[in-house]
């Protein structure tokens, strides 16, 4: 978990509540957390993790810094900006109090005594209790709306509060702020006042039931992240979920939960899952209690923290677990039923890679373009160590969808990277090797500057026709190694936006194997430790300057907040000698050229492309803004405006592609949050945005189009882009395959 820049009352306010606070459930046996006892104290094992990880991170990361005072300085800002990143719980008192630790957190982690993070996180937890309370209040008295005063809402570059009196002031415009968004949105008083009041309690009850693994979780990664961007400690648990975010499966029921209200509430169900089998689990059902085995007592669960509650409906394959559930179309006082679920393993499909196939007619030309969306580069590290023939591979995903494309008979193949954050190097390296006949695919250069070219070994193409790999900002790592290698091979074409611009490589260091206590379970967590940095072969890098696309889309603004580039502690940018042996496989030069002319022509006249120009154009604006007025009349007319705008991208939505956002509104903003809307709205309107079109990857599929136009209408021209001189003839579905290629993957 990442916490870097982002309240932790906010966090768990919009995560832990919100949309995207998804987990599939199934972790182990464990108790709910109700309201912690304060003060939280570190205990000896927190203080063995902290001072074992100082010791690798000094020495065996790949930028190691001492962990001294300078060093302690940096966690010391990185540890508030967790904590306070708005600055809307600490005052300038407080950090005066506290401004001693600069220089002392390095000897709290070199003598095991955590003391001094610990009582900050005291202190925000009180802070946070504090300032929610005082909201609570506020609501009783009544809000001004006839206010001239106007809130900042970006707080990232504000001064701390001066004094309590101006905290005060704060925090009375951000409860107005509240209350003018649910009026705006037709709410009234009373239905506002019960709203943000339950809203406000239940981010006291969150705050409350922080504790002291939350607390060592956010100091530790305050240090990790200190060292460069990418290294992080993962507690026992975060370990846990980051393994079956690699590996794609684990071992439960196979439903996705939410937070909701008090309750945990089913999200989805999934395929083939023991919920989905025993139809007897629905979307929208809570959770109330739990019990182990077949007469294990049930446990009141009302209440508890989200991974809590994950944690008690997870366990070992064949274990049995009862849920009683209040079901989704009952009220509050509705028959509870008990469901019995014997756990299993389940795989995560939503993000495997998966196929589709778009389309395109052009004049009395039609093509099929196959696109493969692939979220992320997972691996079962586990299963593959151990020789399991079927260990889950994004690599072997993708080659099998492959082959169903060629079966279908595509010309054309989009590999759409967009936000996969990357993964294992070995499946990108390996996912490569599907696409060249083989060679060198990334240098890897290690802490002693030694440098390691990894490459495909194995003649044959798994694809060898025409491609395009589709990225933006939130490509990057694994994700920013394909796309470098296919360009540096020119191999296909790389369309999009510059991605993230990740360089370096981590390894995960399990803790508990460096310590010679006995351990049933893992107590010591894992450091996600930058070990290496990755070079392209033909020498540049990735780092900072990410992978610029031949035929570039429209940027959305986010870059100057998001990617390596806004870090400030990310290693430079440099270069190493090309790769032996590494040398282009086609010139895709040839009719760059034309491909973007073509590009340029078509989205002049596409009403799709124009409207998203407008949204981002519009997103930009919003974006930028950093304040707004407290007065109800300005609101209005600036709501009026806004209202107008989207409902006019509603309307040309609906004309494009038949789907209307959010057509049960009268306006966009409901002032709600997340978990406070109901699931069915919020699940229908997912699903109906996953039929909107998608210009990007249709204007995409089209250059891919004309690529293959272009390819087929002129031999000389196909020798040129085509890997290896490869002839590509009208009805097959690739390319020839090379000679020195007998085999295939």
């Amino acid at each position: 978990m990442n916490l870097r820049n982002v309240s932790l009352a906010l966090l768990l306010a919009f995560t832990v509540g919100g949309a995207h606070a998804q987990s599939a459930a199934d972790l182990g046996a464990g108790g709910g957390r109700k309201a912690s006892s304060l003060p939280l104290k570190a205990t000896l094992t927190q203080a063995q993790a902290a001072q074992l990880s100082a010791r690798f991170l000094t020495r065996f990361h790949y930028d190691a810094q001492p962990l001294d005072d300078a060093m302690s300085a940096k966690i010391f800002k990185a540890y508030f900006d967790s904590l306070d990143s708005e600055k809307v719980f600490f005052t300038q008192a407080d950090m005066a109090k506290f401004a001693p630790l600069k220089s002392q957190f390095d000897d709290a982690i070199w003598n095991q005594d955590l003391t001094g993070p610990f009582s900050v996180f005291n202190l925000y937890i009180q802070r946070a209790v504090d300032r929610m309370t005082f909201a609570r209040e506020l609501l009783k008295k009544g809000i001004d709306l006839n206010t001239n005063e106007s809130y900042t809402y970006d707080r990232k570059k504000s001064d701390w509060p001066k004094d309590q009196a101006e905290l005060d002031t704060l925090w009375r415009q951000r409860t107005t702020n509240d209350w003018l968004r649910l009026k705006l949105a037709g709410k009234s008083d009373d239905d506002i006042r019960k709203t943000l009041d339950k809203r406000y309690a239940g981010y006291i009850e969150r705050v409350r039931q922080l504790d002291g693994e939350d607390a060592f979780q956010t100091f530790m990664n305050a240090y990790a992240e200190s060292t460069d961007p990418h290294t992080d400690y993962l507690g026992p648990r975060a370990a846990e979920n980051f393994d079956i975010s690699m590996k794609l499966s684990l071992e439960g029921i196979g439903a996705v939960l939410q937070a909701r209200d008090e309750y945990t509430a089913i999200r989805e169900v999934v395929p083939a899952g023991p919920a989905a089998k025993s139809g007897k689990v629905h979307v929208g059902d809570r959770i109330v209690a739990i019990g182990q085995g077949t007469d294990g007592p049930m446990i009141d669960v009302i209440g508890w923290r989200l991974d809590d509650v994950v944690n008690r409906i997870r366990g070992k394959k064949d274990t049995t677990v009862r849920l009683e559930i209040l079901p989704a179309d009952a009220g509050l006082d509705g028959k509870h039923e008990v469901v019995t679920l014997v756990r299993q393993k389940v795989s995560i499909e939503e993000q495997a890679a998966k196929k589709k196939i778009i389309d395109i007619k052009d004049g009395n030309v039609s093509r099929k373009i196959g696109v493969i969306e692939l979220p992320t580069f997972y691996s079962d590290f586990g299963a593959r160590r151990e020789g399991d023939k079927n260990f889950k591979s994004a690599t072997r995903d993708v080659a099998k969808l492959l082959g169903e494309l060629k079966q279908a008979g595509v010309e054309g193949v989009i590999m759409d990277l967009r936000n996969n954050g990357g993964g294992s190097l070995t499946e990108a390296n390996e996912l490569t090797g599907l696409f060249i006949d083989k060679g060198p695919v990334v240098q890897v250069r290690d802490a002693r500057g030694q440098v390691d070219v990894q490459g495909d070994d194995d003649p044959g193409m798994a694809w060898s026709g025409p491609m395009a790999v589709l990225v933006n900002r939130g490509s990057a790592s694994a994700s920013e190694i394909f796309a470098a290698a296919i360009q540096d091979y020119g191999r296909g074409l790389i369309i999009g936006q510059p991605t993230f611009g990740k360089g370096t490589v981590q390894n995960l260091v399990d803790l508990d194997r460096f310590t010679s206590r006995a351990k049933e379970k893992p107590q010591l967590g894992e450091l996600k430790m930058t070990i290496a940095e990755f070079f392209r072969i033909n020498g540049g890098s990735t780092q900072l300057k990410g992978v610029t696309p031949d035929i570039n889309f429209p940027k959305n603004g986010d870059e100057k907040d998001f990617g390596e580039s806004t870090y400030d502690n990310a290693l430079q940018w440099t270069q190493i000698a090309p790769a032996p042996d590494y040398k282009p496989v086609a010139d895709l030069k040839a009719y760059l050229g034309q491909l973007q002319a073509k590009h340029d022509a078509r989205v002049v006249k596409s009403p799709s492309w124009k409207l998203m120009l407008d949204e981002l154009a519009q997103y930009r604006k919003m974006r930028d803004k950093t304040s707004i007025s407290l007065n109800l009349a300005q609101r209005q007319t600036e709501r009026k405006d806004q209202d107008a705008i989207q409902a006019d991208f509603r309307n040309r939505h609906k004309a494009i592609d038949g789907v209307a956002f959010d057509d049960d509104r009268d306006s966009l903003d409901d002032g709600l949050n997340p978990n406070e809307r109901s699931l069915k709205s919020e699940l229908k309107q997912e699903k109906e945005a996953k039929k909107a079109a998608d210009p990007q990857l249709d204007e995409t599929a089209h250059i891919l189009f004309d690529a293959v136009g272009l390819i087929k209408g002129d031999a000389k021209l196909a020798a040129e882009v085509l890997p290896y001189g490869g002839k590509f003839s009208a009805g097959t579905a690739a390319a020839s395959e090379p000679a020195t290629a007998p085999g295939s993957r």
